[in-house]
């Protein structure tokens, strides 16, 4: 199924569906080629909910990198840029799901795991809240250890 196709299908189901474009469409990126596409599409954005995405992905990059150098130097760049958004807005979901689920995914030895506990914390008070983030609630069960 091409990124076309599925950014087409996304528009119709939108007249039924709250979520957000940039996260459904997030949540069906499972190529490389359907990576980049989302990075070049939304990097500009000035959305920080939208950013959070565009990072994780760019950070997930790393695992196309041959040397581990490089491998690691894509994944700390990004991993500052997850963090100083993080900084900038604390409470913001999208951030701290984002968060979680690199951290509960990556290996252990590169050592980006002490914010879990805190992040489901901060997750599972949201959960528990009617509010207009509530389209994420199926992602964050689905996609953490929550």
């Amino acid at each position: 199924m091409s990124f076309q196709y599925l950014i087409l299908f996304n528009m119709v189901v939108n007249f039924t569906n709250p979520t957000p474009v940039f996260v459904r469409e997030f949540h069906l990126v499972s190529t490389k080629r359907m990576e980049i596409s989302y990075i070049r599409k939304y990097e500009k954005s000035d959305n920080i909910d939208v950013l959070a995405y565009v990072v994780s992905l760019k950070m997930k990059q790393a695992k196309y990198k041959f040397l581990p150098w490089s491998k690691l130097k894509v994944f700390n760049k990004q991993k500052i840029n997850l963090e100083e958004l993080i900084v900038k807005e604390p409470n913001n979901i999208h951030l701290r799901y984002v968060r979680l689920v690199i951290q509960e995914s990556l290996p252990k030895i590169l050592n980006y795991n002490s914010n879990i506990n805190e992040d489901k914390e901060f997750l599972k008070n949201i959960l528990t809240k009617k509010d207009t983030t509530d389209y994420l609630d199926f992602y964050i069960l689905k996609n953490t250890s929550l």
